[in-house]
């Protein structure tokens, strides 16, 4: 018995654990993560944003002005600003 319990014990730990990503950029139930710069225009980043309710896109944020692209989609506009307007400043790409 106190060999089982020691091999219950001990087994995860010999088993390789699978990598989990970082969500990325949060603002309440919205999160923005794969963020890339554009490669045609450096003041662009490309991000696939997800909400809790299992709402995902990918998205184009125009750092000069703050305009997204598409202008709609499944997942709620505002928080989805946020989340570009954090990664814009992060990048370096804020509006002066």
């Amino acid at each position: 018995m106190p060999l089982l319990l020691l091999v219950t014990l001990l087994a995860p730990l010999a088993l390789p654990m699978a990598a989990q990503a970082a969500p990325g950029i949060c603002m309440g139930p919205v999160c923005g993560d794969e963020i890339t710069r554009s490669a045609k225009h450096h003041f662009q980043l490309r991000m696939k944003v997800g909400d809790q309710q299992g709402h995902r896109e990918r998205l184009t944020v125009d750092c000069r002005d703050g305009h997204l692209s598409p202008a709609a989609g499944p997942v709620e506009r505002g928080y989805v600003a946020a989340v570009a307007r954090r990664a814009c400043r992060l990048a370096g790409e804020a509006p002066a």
